[in-house]
């Protein structure tokens, strides 16, 4: 009788086991200047242990990444780009125009207004951080964004966001170097006084001397903040994805070799995760291109390309959507016209 009943209980049990927790509705804060969406699941207290078991909030941000063009040439249309994409926080690039002379080789920013100020007055954010350190990772960068930032990195790389809850989160915004430019260099098309190559080895090379010093600024200011619940980088890399420049993409003729170029497997080992292609492995499929709505794509003065990116570090990460911000379908996700620069833009709408 006692062996029957054991085995009854343990029956019973099996079965509550496999049913799981009941679940409770999500429930959704929103505040004038900060939206958090939180989810809690219900769990019951575990046999013997006197103790509840009370699950974190997961906190959902959409991040943004926009290269606004030479100071933002129509800012209302920027800030439509943003509201459409309802982003909460956004790194900007070219918040000043460029500087003369500007070359391949020579181009500083303008000393003139930024256009991140204006932009988020626009978009209706409170917060602004103006990258101003000059060094390889930073040209003309800004952030702005729904929630207070502050602490920035050593290097200006990163600043923390302060989302609702208390968690350590730290925004990274980069624009490397685009010259010398290696999809140029592969295809023979004038940039600068640089060599042509169409040696994977040797496309690797120069990318590795062009943007590997922005890559270990980064490093050293991730390396800066303790404690990370997440973490995001996003920017202007100018330098194609190890993820894109694939066998698969040549042999339908998207890209003209396989390059496993060298500044996306370094920000992988970094611990970041690549949002587009988290969602959308196939470059075949959704290449994802945000360079550049101001050529055609058979035009061989140019070369598009999927440049700009939103990276994630979280331990608890989800992507649940991204999409790229643009002048047309199919090339764009979400339709802004006319288009206000000469790159897309991309979004990720995550948890963690």
């Amino acid at each position: 009788m006692r062996l029957l009943a054991l085995a009854t209980l343990l029956v019973v049990w099996s079965s509550i086991v496999a049913a799981g927790p009941p679940q409770s509705p999500k429930t959704t804060t929103r505040a004038a200047t900060t939206r958090v969406t939180t989810t809690t699941t219900a769990v019951p207290t575990p046999p013997g242990s006197g103790k509840k078991c009370t699950p974190s909030p997961r906190t959902r941000l959409t991040i943004m990444t926009f290269n606004i063009y030479d100071g933002g040439s129509s800012l209302l249309k920027v800030a439509q780009a943003i509201r459409a994409a309802d982003a909460d926080l956004v790194g900007l690039q070219e918040v000043h125009a460029e500087g003369v002379p500007c070359t391949a080789d020579i181009c500083d920013p303008a000393n003139d207004t930024s256009a991140a100020y204006p932009l988020a007055d626009l978009v209706g954010f409170k917060y602004v951080y103006e990258q101003t350190k000059k060094n390889d990772a930073i040209w003309a960068n800004a952030i702005i964004s729904r929630f207070p930032l502050s602490d920035p990195t050593p290097n200006d790389l990163g600043v923390r966001v302060h989302v609702p809850g208390g968690r350590t989160v730290y925004a990274f915004n980069l624009h490397l170097d685009d010259a010398p430019y290696q999809p140029y260099q592969a295809l023979g098309i004038e940039y600068g006084d640089w060599p042509y190559t169409n040696k994977s080895d040797e496309l690797v090379c120069w990318a590795t001397l062009t943007r590997g010093p922005s890559i270990d600024l980064l490093e050293k200011d991730i390396n800066s903040v303790k404690n990370l619940d997440a973490a995001f980088l996003f920017g202007d890399f100018n330098e194609p994805s190890h993820l894109d420049w694939t066998d698969a993409a040549v042999r339908i003729g998207l890209h003209p070799l396989a390059v496993p170029f060298p500044t996306s497997r370094m920000v992988a080992s970094l611990g970041f995760v690549d949002t587009y292609r988290t969602k959308y492995p196939s470059v075949v499929e959704k290449p994802g291109l945000t360079w550049t709505p101001t050529t055609a794509p058979d035009d061989l003065t140019d070369h598009h390309d999927r440049i700009d990116f939103v990276y994630a570090k979280s331990k608890t990460l989800i992507v649940h959507d991204v999409g790229i911000v643009g002048e047309k379908k199919p090339d764009a996700d979400i339709i802004v016209t006319p288009w206000p620069s000469d790159h897309r833009s991309v979004f990720a709408r995550v948890s963690f």
